[in-house]
């Protein structure tokens, strides 16, 4: 008898979907929705209803973009057997690439069900930014001109992951747009970049070999150190011009406490550390994005 498109063994398929879902990856959706949702309550805007969709697409929106690499990677023979990075599913044979093609499509489907509903609350440039953010996550790595592939990961994910996260968030809470909402949507943007960075780094050498042109590739591991000090310390320090702009929200230069552990993570990165210690980094990098968020979001509110 064939199998359904998700069957696996029943006493392994929990774990091996979840273990897809990389769940470290999902402070990089969050966050700029945590920020995006603060500022507009600063502003006496709120709906418990509005909130929840949004954070629930934006985590399937992500979910999605993580099914949709697993499965274009594999086909395009990037995920390699010497690969350094944590297992995909689909690479090393614990899902079929039928079955996680039909996931890929599961979730983004539940992420555009979604959007209907925030398209009737936003109107047409929600639904224009909700068919955008999908298209990307899927161009990310199909196709021949795949973002990811191209050098333009980084660009993609300060745009996605910052300012429009950030904004739409807000506009759909309050149905207006302002620049510090904009600004504010760029320090999450960075830290997720810094993320990507650290990911690249790591993947330097298999993605060489495979034809992946990241920004590491193209320039070199010495770009990537700067690269990821621009990202991780640049972020930390938007806050200012941010109380510059709105100066009766002093309070979220509180998210300068970051630095600190940034500073220790860009220092840490120049000693050429192995392959788990970047995998560390990976998930310490995304702490702090989710401490910037918690810290940014309280001060902007206190």
């Amino acid at each position: 008898m064939k199998r359904s498109a998700f069957s696996l063994q029943p006493s392994a398929s929990a774990a091996i979907w979840l273990q897809a879902v990389r769940p470290k990856t999902l402070p990089a959706a969050i966050a700029p929705v945590v920020i995006g949702t603060c500022m507009a309550y600063g502003d006496g805007a709120w709906s418990v209803p509005v909130t929840v969709a949004i954070f629930l697409a934006a985590v399937l929106i992500q979910i999605g973009t993580n099914f949709a690499n697993d499965y274009f990677d594999f086909i395009k023979g990037t995920d390699r057997a010497d690969r350094v990075g944590p297992t995909r599913a689909t690479a090393a044979g614990l899902v079929t690439p039928g079955q996680m093609r039909n996931a890929t499509m599961l979730v983004f489907g539940l992420a555009a069900v979604l959007g209907l509903y925030l398209t009737w609350i936003g109107g047409w440039p929600i639904a224009a930014i909700g068919v955008a953010s999908i298209a990307s996550g899927v161009l990310y790595t199909a196709g021949p001109f795949a973002l990811g592939y191209l050098g333009l990961g980084e660009l993609f994910v300060l745009i996605f992951f910052g300012p429009v996260a950030v904004g739409g968030t807000y506009y759909l809470l309050t149905h207006t747009l302002t620049g510090p909402v904009l600004v504010a949507g760029l320090a999450p943007g960075l830290l997720s970049c810094a993320v990507l960075v650290v990911n690249n780094y790591r993947d330097r050498h298999t993605d060489h070999v495979t034809g992946k042109k990241t920004l590491v590739v193209r320039f070199g591991r010495g770009f990537g150190r700067i690269e990821y000090a621009v990202t991780l310390l640049g972020a930390g320090v938007l806050p200012v011009a941010l109380v510059c702009m709105s100066p009766g929200h002093a309070w979220s230069l509180l998210s300068l406490l970051t630095l600190v552990p940034g500073f220790f993570l860009v220092r840490k990165l120049w000693t050429e550390p192995d392959p788990d210690t970047m995998n560390h980094m990976l998930a310490q990098t995304g702490q702090v994005l989710v401490l910037y968020s918690v810290l940014f979001s309280v001060g902007w509110l206190v």
